[in-house]
């Protein structure tokens, strides 16, 4: 029984992965020791390059409405292979469709046999 359950995650993953149209380098920021002054800093450093991954979007609208305009909001969901480790909070670049955004990270990713997913936010609240 163990065996075809392995079996058909196996079969859902690649279904899955078979859907990985976009490309994501991924950012965190690092302790370094500068060089030439020998002091450690926090400078950007890339931990992972040219994973494959997919971007979902999802348009949410709010049930209060404001005064003047209807809230709506964007979640973006990022699909990635379980076998890879982004911490919460790093900055994620994604290059899908031809079209390559900067996010970051919300939070940490909800991680399943066949595959894992990230919330992601516009880069301008990465800090």
């Amino acid at each position: 029984m163990v065996g075809a359950v392995q079996k058909a995650y196996g079969a859902a993953r690649r279904a899955q992965e078979a859907l990985y149209s976009g490309r994501m380098t991924v950012m965190e920021y690092r302790k370094v020791r500068d060089e030439k002054t020998g002091l450690t800093v926090e400078r950007e450093a890339v931990v992972l390059e040219d994973q494959p991954c997919r971007l979902s979007f999802e348009t949410l609208k709010a049930a209060g409405q404001t005064e003047s305009v209807a809230e709506v909001t964007q979640v973006i969901r990022l699909f990635l292979s379980p076998d890879i480790t982004v911490a919460a909070g790093s900055k994620i670049t994604v290059t899908q469709d031809g079209v390559t955004r900067d996010y970051g990270s919300s939070g940490i990713p909800a991680v399943y046999p066949t595959h894992q997913e990230i919330i992601l936010e516009p880069s301008e609240r990465w800090a």
